[in-house]
């Protein structure tokens, strides 16, 4: 990466003591990464199958990214490893530093975590954005007693044979994940498989992953909402995609033509996933000189009023009261120097607010 783009590691300690390691870089309004397994925040930075997506994510924004308890530099040795602690790490990390509202992206299993924070925290979360998700986990999706047995064993092997020199037991989950990955990129995953996580926790991992159910929570997510994904997906098939979309209200959904989980930099599919993610985020900047005094809660209000939105739609948009709406408006007003709505709408859609694709 470049030096421009240099990450700072910190840490801070979750509700139950465990450490969590969070890294930010990038400059600009915060953009929020919930954890999935299989990261390592140093090892990634420069990684053939991460390091694109960091990049492009840290260009406009403050990327704020984690690793899960059990996972890569955060503590491994914790007693309880469970979703509502996965939870619980992403409320401290967004704590420890402080951020107010912001999109925050959900990949993989990742997904999950972020469909309920952002219900748990509708104030918090801006927009969301998912890829590869699923809210149910394997033996959610109607597993029958073959299926389990058959999910069972790959926990075992994972506890026997996850961090084992020969990678032949972690190439079959690389081949999942990018199955059109490089000789060098399928080297770089397993070689984090080994290094991210512990056999033991590779197992305990897996058949947290597999018991995950968010479905009843989909339907109450209330920030706009894009789910990308990969159409002949083998991590997670591609129906799962599908199910988030049509149960979050509004959602947009973007099939991506690949077979990866993890799109790599050379696909023709990486240029479209930017391309959605640029036009789904609200595109102005707190460097365009006429809004620099508003702060970010102001350029979220004056995105929407922008588009149109009333003080009620507002109000529920951001989960305020209407009181707090016509406060904040009138602050904005006074800060872009207007004195009614249909100014500020003119001022900030010449400014280009208000093109957001909802």
């Amino acid at each position: 990466m470049a030096a421009s783009s240099r990450q700072t590691i910190r840490f801070c300690t979750s509700r139950d003591g465990a450490r969590i390691a969070y890294a930010t870089s990038g400059r600009g309004r915060p953009l929020v990464k919930a954890a999935n397994w299989l990261s390592h925040l140093e090892f990634d930075w420069e990684s053939p199958v991460w390091s694109h997506l960091l990049t492009e994510l840290s260009r406009e924004h403050t990327l704020l990214r984690y690793d899960e308890r059990g996972c890569g530099l955060s503590d491994w040795d914790v007693p309880d490893l469970s979703f509502e602690e996965w939870i619980g790490d992403l409320e401290t990390v967004v704590e420890a530093t402080g951020v107010d509202r912001f999109p925050l992206l959900g990949i993989s299993q990742g997904a999950s975590i972020a469909v309920a924070y952002a219900v748990r925290h509708p104030e918090r979360v801006s927009h969301l954005i998912i890829h590869g998700g699923y809210a149910r986990g394997r033996l959610r999706r109607g597993a029958d007693a073959r299926q389990r047995e058959e999910a069972e064993t790959m926990n075992k092997l994972a506890e026997l044979g996850w961090g084992q020199e020969n990678p032949a037991f972690r190439q079959f989950f690389t081949t999942q994940f990018i199955p059109g990955g490089t000789a060098e990129q399928h080297r770089w995953f397993n070689e984090l498989e080994r290094i991210s996580t512990s056999p033991a926790n590779a197992g305990r991992f897996m058949r947290i992953f597999n018991d995950i159910d968010v479905v009843s929570l989909l339907p109450k997510v209330s920030c706009p909402t894009l789910v990308l994904h990969c159409v002949r997906d083998a991590r997670v098939p591609f129906a799962e995609g599908r199910l988030i979309a049509g149960l979050i209200p509004g959602a947009r959904f973007v099939p991506l033509e690949s077979d990866n989980h993890l799109l790599l930099e050379n696909e023709l599919m990486w240029s479209r996933w930017i391309d959605e993610l640029r036009g789904f985020l609200p595109a102005h900047s707190i460097d365009d000189p006429t809004f620099a005094a508003l702060t970010p809660r102001e350029l979220e209000l004056i995105e929407l009023i922008a588009q149109g939105r009333d003080n009620t739609q507002i109000a529920a948009q951001l989960g305020l009261s209407v009181k707090t709406v016509r406060n904040h408006i009138t602050s904005i007003f006074a800060k872009l120097e207007v004195d009614n709505r249909s100014r500020a709408i003119v001022l900030a859609r010449d400014a280009g607010f208000g093109k957001q694709r909802l």
